[in-house]
């Protein structure tokens, strides 16, 4: 029994961070793969202004959009689109598909908690990502207890205040209007010019560097801008049909991977397959299951 319990809390210590780390290892098949939202997270604090983020995302060498939805051999320029109301903001990162349509790839969720405080989150739609990716900044906070072995295995995870980020305090000056950015299918600004895609194990190594600050949480803090956002969130029917077969096979086979160390100092690597199937039910009506299986093997 106590091997088991050292191994159960070897899993969870390191659960979150390898939920950090699982989407930028694994490739699946969905446009996510070629947007990193913790890059954007990390274009959007280095920007002044909205305008100056869309112009970084739009940047190639910065490496944050990777993405071509409607197949045509050239990166998908991305929009940003600030709604607004009272004291919170949806920053929207929307793809132009073609002439008539665009995807929405994600959202910055943004609201003020306090006089010089403000919280935010990025959400990757469920359309682009499979389900709704959140991600947000956070530091790290050690804890323990007065000593013994166990004194430094306590790290808290503390939310980031992005009030000093610049951009945060462009969007909350007096003077701001939101930013709707003005450019559209085959009209763009002069300094833009599309790139091809790169291929996943091209592209993958490069996102890396946004990593350290920023995790994936499950946790949807930001409420009140995400009300602001849901009315007005678009979706594209060449992209929907187009993904549509990885997106289901995604939404019903989910595999998750933890490593951590066991008893003895051994790396111990747990494996959880989430799969859901559909069958008529006894008054013909359809019915969901859902089974878990987890495997648990010890790497010597």
């Amino acid at each position: 029994m106590k091997t088991y319990l050292i191994l159960a809390f070897a899993l969870i210590s390191f659960a979150v961070r390898s939920q950090d780390t699982e989407i930028d290892q694994k490739e699946t098949g969905l446009p996510g793969d070629h947007f990193s939202l913790q890059g954007a997270l990390d274009l959007f604090k280095k920007s002044s202004s909205p305008e100056e983020f869309e112009k970084l995302l739009n940047t190639e060498s910065n490496q944050v959009n990777n993405l071509d939805l409607n197949g045509d051999g050239e990166i998908d320029y991305i929009r940003v689109v600030d709604q607004t109301e009272d004291d919170v903001h949806a920053l929207i990162l929307q793809a132009v598909v073609n002439d008539k349509e665009s995807q929405d790839i994600a959202v910055i969720e943004i609201e003020k908690d306090g006089s010089e405080s403000a919280v935010l989150q990025i959400i990757g739609d469920d359309e682009i990502f499979g389900e709704s990716f959140m991600v947000e900044p956070y530091e790290e906070e050690a804890s323990g207890g007065k000593g013994g072995p166990d004194a430094a295995l306590s790290v808290n995870y503390v939310v980031v205040n992005v009030w000093g980020w610049p951009c945060i305090r462009f969007m909350y000056a007096p003077v701001y209007r939101p930013w709707v950015s003005p450019w559209r299918w085959a009209t763009y600004p002069g300094w833009w010019r599309p790139w091809r895609p790169l291929g996943w194990a091209v592209w993958r190594p490069h996102v890396r560097v946004y990593r350290p600050g920023y995790r994936v949480v499950t946790t949807h803090r930001v409420v009140r801008a995400h009300r602001v956002y849901s009315p007005v969130r678009v979706h594209s029917v060449t992209v929907r049909t187009k993904n549509s077969g990885n997106v289901k096979h995604y939404r019903t086979t989910k595999k998750t991977t933890v490593i951590g160390t066991g008893p003895g100092g051994n790396k111990v690597k747990a494996s959880r397959t989430k799969t859901t199937t559909v069958h008529q039910g006894p008054k013909g009506n359809k019915v969901k299951t859902t089974h878990t299986k987890t495997k648990v093997s010890r790497k010597r």
